[in-house]
């Protein structure tokens, strides 16, 4: 497995993953994949990234989104991480994450934050094991597809080596 920057031509596999995620109704709140257009402008231009298989072959995908658009919070970014089905319990996750969180302190990202539903206990373990700590918790946020009312956590990695720590 190798992990490159996505590409504009990558959409294609990378918003197959997406909604494999939402299908487990435990990645997010979306109920289809949005447009590449719509997609690329919600997200940071840099730290999109891919893992690739021996064959090619997409196995996931990070991306990071602003937060605020506030200057102040210009070092505060959103992690979506999303793994193929048939690559889950591959390490694709922990490659992805590590990979994005370096990518993060060389633009100046000090903090690093996802919400994850409270039911995605991999995704949260995968938090934990690349350094972020869960800072709150958010009771029935969201409704999906159902009408399903579910909680998040606000999980939150501070740098090591970018501001305050």
């Amino acid at each position: 497995m190798r992990i490159r920057e996505m590409k504009q031509e990558d959409w294609e596999q990378v918003s197959d993953i997406y909604m494999q995620g939402i299908r487990t109704k435990r990645a997010t709140f979306q109920s289809e994949t949005p447009s590449y257009a719509d997609w690329d402008k919600s997200h940071l231009k840099v730290g999109r990234l891919v893992s690739i298989d021996e064959n090619g072959k997409i196995t996931g995908w990070v991306a990071l989104s602003p937060t605020s658009s506030r200057c102040v919070y210009r070092g505060v970014a959103e992690v979506s991480i999303y793994i193929a089905e048939d690559s889950r319990g591959m390490n694709v996750g922990t490659s992805l994450l590590e990979a994005v969180i370096n990518c993060s302190e060389e633009m100046g990202i000090w903090t690093l934050q996802s919400g994850i539903f409270e039911i995605n206990e991999s995704s949260i373990a995968l938090h934990i094991k690349c350094g972020f700590r869960m800072v709150g918790y958010r009771e029935k946020v969201g409704c999906d597809q159902e009408g399903i009312w579910h909680n998040t956590v606000l999980m939150e990695r501070r740098s090591k080596v970018v501001g305050v720590n």
